[in-house]
């Protein structure tokens, strides 16, 4: 019979806190990790009512309202797991995610529920961090969606499950895929990125999984496949909505049993690669209609990430404009050149349906037609010019929206994004501040530590 000397004795060894309590929620025991957890000892946990360690909490009000385990038969399908924060004897908070689960019955074992606990202070203090950060990798961007998106990437990052990245063209979706392999554990092993819409049926197979010598006319040398070439990293199937449903069948096969056959061989060859899909289609109305494989479709897409399209992130396109813009100088050797207070408003105006693909093109237009040092409103492309005309006319009063944040990014590199603003303001700290998204104090900060 397992006695609960015996489940302790197992369960210490675990990285999980455990906590076991009887039918009225009293603990009977707990194991090493919650005792770390919690920086308490086993005489001010055991006997205790579940919801006073945990008091003030969430899960110990919805506890006390219902009368039982809130955790076991919760509300909402999202209070059966919580997370919370728990305020230690020693003043430090600790972050942790919860849930329980029911016992099974057993003779003279007064136990019934089992509170499990992870502490997730590192996801937290990882969260903190990211949070309002100016830059992730290649992508520039401060408003919440972005905020959002760099937060999903350095979550999933870490795993080697399969990634799907949604979102319409021009979005930036091979930038979050290069950004998910630098953070990720195979960042220094091969980023291999694929164009699937840009080769026909019988060569995507063979850039997938390569060739054997002889494996067809011209096949004089053997040739390995992409997949072989991404081994200890990340393979990036661009577009994926346009392989065909003969490769498909082929691609599943290799995502399933982590292993490809080259073109004219039959041994397989083993392959450890983490793969990324990125497409602008509706993959699962593909589905319904046939013209993509449903299976394929969930083992692509056990994390999906869709990126936010330009028109729901303005508040980002004053800076990356600018960094667009300072790109762009660099390029054609005008490194002095700036946007105009009319021509950011008639970027911000613009619906952007090619997203920060088309943005680049227009500042590079606008690169162009600018005679001097300033790009104004008849500098960009016509569309753009004649969309934004009445709000050049008349500015509508924006709210100020101030965020406080830490950067994570190097200070010059924060300086570059902050002096670019600058010179679109004029200099003026107020206006550069708002755009930023950070109050006029940090800004002055930031300057001084950059002097």
């Amino acid at each position: 019979m397992m006695t609960i000397a015996m489940l302790k004795l197992f369960l210490d060894s675990l990285e999980e806190g455990v906590l076991f309590l009887d039918r009225n929620r009293k603990v009977l025991a707990v194991n090493r990790a919650a005792r770390q957890m919690m920086r308490l000892e086993d005489d001010e946990l055991v006997n205790q009512f579940c919801p006073s360690i945990f008091k003030e909490t969430a899960c110990a009000q919805s506890c006390e309202k219902r009368g039982n385990c809130a955790l076991i038969s919760g509300w909402t399908a999202a209070d059966s797991v919580q997370d919370i924060v728990l305020a230690c004897p020693d003043n430090v908070s600790v972050f942790l995610r919860m849930w329980a689960i029911l016992l099974p019955p057993a003779d003279n074992v007064p136990l019934y529920y089992a509170i499990i606990l992870r502490d997730r202070s590192h996801e937290a203090e990882l969260e903190q961090e990211v949070a309002e950060r100016l830059q992730l990798g290649s992508m520039v961007g401060h408003g919440p969606a972005m905020q959002k998106l760099y937060s999903q990437i350095l979550r999933v990052a870490p795993s080697n499950a399969s990634v799907l990245l949604t979102g319409e063209s021009g979005t930036g979706k091979e930038l979050v895929a290069k950004a998910l392999h630098d953070n990720s554990d195979r960042s220094k092993g091969p980023y291999i990125p694929v164009h699937c819409a840009a080769l026909p049926e019988h060569l995507l197979e063979s850039e997938l999984f390569g060739y054997a010598k002889g494996a067809f006319t011209g096949a004089t040398v053997a040739k390995i496949g992409r997949f072989e070439a991404a081994e200890g990293g990340t393979l990036l199937l661009d577009e994926v909505g346009e392989i065909p449903l003969g490769t498909q069948v082929k691609l599943l096969r290799v995502l399933q049993e982590k292993e490809v056959v080259r073109l004219g061989e039959n041994n397989a060859r083993p392959v450890n690669v983490r793969v990324i899909a990125a497409t602008h289609r509706n993959l699962a109305a593909m589905v319904e209609r046939g013209e993509f494989r449903e299976d394929l479709y969930y083992r692509l897409r056990v994390l999906p990430l869709h990126v936010p399209a330009l028109r729901e992130r303005k508040e980002d396109i004053s800076m990356l404009a600018n960094k667009l813009l300072s790109d762009l100088g660099k390029q054609y050797k005008r490194e002095n050149m700036r946007l105009a207070h009319e021509a950011l408003l008639a970027l911000e105006t613009y619906d952007w349906p090619g997203n920060i693909r088309q943005l680049f093109n227009a500042l590079e237009y606008a690169l162009v037609h600018a005679d001097g040092q300033s790009i104004l409103p008849h500098h960009l492309p016509p569309e753009i010019e004649r969309a934004a005309q009445p709000a050049c006319s008349v500015r509508a009063p924006e709210p100020l929206v101030r965020t406080y944040y830490r950067p994570l990014q190097p200070l010059e590199n924060e300086i570059e994004i902050i002096s670019r603003v600058l010179a679109e303001t004029g200099g003026n700290k107020a206006e550069a501040a708002r755009r930023l998204g950070m109050s006029r104090t940090t800004l002055w900060k930031r300057l001084r530590q950059g002097v």
